[in-house]
């Protein structure tokens, strides 16, 4: 008689247990970053990018699509770069924290921008 009781509770207990996803449209997605990049970074090669910041913290491939990371005291900046016709370019530029009225703050950018060393006084 307890083995008879027993298979239908293990039954609604493993009911119990099972979850399901919510359905695709009721995944909660974050709101997308502003449009707009600032137009001194829109356009720039890879080689341009490393001479204005330097060696990326981290860098992503994805087939010819590259995501290039760089890091500072206050902030990061993600670099996307498309493969063209002449190479690399950056086509889509994110800051976090992100900028006000656009997705990429020109405060963090000035930031992480390789700034030249001061010319030495002369004597």
């Amino acid at each position: 008689m307890i083995r008879r009781a027993s298979i239908p509770c293990l039954c609604a207990l493993l009911c119990a247990c099972a979850t399901h996803a919510p359905p695709p449209d009721r995944i909660a997605l974050p709101p997308p970053p502003p449009r707009g990049e600032p137009v001194s970074t829109i356009g720039l090669t890879d080689a341009d990018l490393r001479m204005q910041f330097g060696v990326p913290a981290f860098t992503r491939k994805d087939g010819e699509t590259q995501l290039w990371r760089y890091d500072g005291a206050t902030c990061r900046a993600f670099f996307f770069l498309y493969a063209e016709k002449a190479g690399l370019n950056v086509r889509h530029v994110e800051t976090l924290p992100r900028g006000t009225d656009m997705a990429a703050d020109p405060n963090c950018l000035d930031a992480l921008r390789l700034h030249p060393a001061s010319p030495l006084p002369v004597s």
